[in-house]
């Protein structure tokens, strides 16, 4: 994906630092989640699992770490079996819709408000208030503590996702 975006996405309008997020974006665990379920990965999953393991896979392709790894193993195999040239297009066209998400939709909030605060001298520490259900279901709601004061919280399946919603929270919140 750096290969094919860096030469085509203007670094003057983007700048060194932007291109870096829109990469990161396009390929992050929930990138890869969703490019695994549009490639059909989880039912492949599914059709190859033994009788005995029906239970143990539904739980697995639910998750987001273990359909992006399985993606990235795929794109792996493919590289090594076809080779950089023969794959790098399959990868850019499945990530294709994620690369547009990543240029219009910045989803790193986290870093947006790290940025925001820095300007103003402080700084933000999360904090975990809640965590519930069993570990293959567990969600997470996050405080986002500036200078001793909660100025967002967020809930998600995983740590990242509810710290990324608490800073989303906090940024509207600094906004008003």
């Amino acid at each position: 994906m750096t290969t094919h975006l860096y030469p085509e996405l203007d670094e003057d309008a983007f700048g060194a630092g932007r291109l870096t997020k829109v990469r990161a974006a396009a390929v992050s665990g929930r990138s890869c989640r969703r490019v695994a379920v549009a490639l059909g990965v989880p039912d492949r999953l599914r059709a190859a699992a033994p009788a005995s393991a029906v239970h143990d896979v539904e739980r697995l392709v639910r998750t987001e770490r273990v359909l992006a790894s399985v993606i990235e193993a795929v794109i792996g195999a493919c590289y090594l079996h076809h080779g950089f040239e023969a794959t790098a297009p399959a990868v850019v066209d499945a990530f294709a819709e994620e690369v547009e998400r990543a240029l219009h939709v910045p989803v790193d909030h986290k870093s947006a408000l790290q940025e925001r605060l820095a300007q103003r001298g402080a700084t933000v520490t999360y904090q975990v208030v809640e965590e519930d259900g069993p570990p293959h279901d567990r969600r997470f709601e996050v405080a986002a503590n500036v200078n001793g004061r909660v100025l967002g919280r967020g809930a998600g399946r995983s740590k990242k996702d509810a710290e990324q919603e608490a800073a989303r929270e906090a940024l509207e919140e600094l906004a008003r």
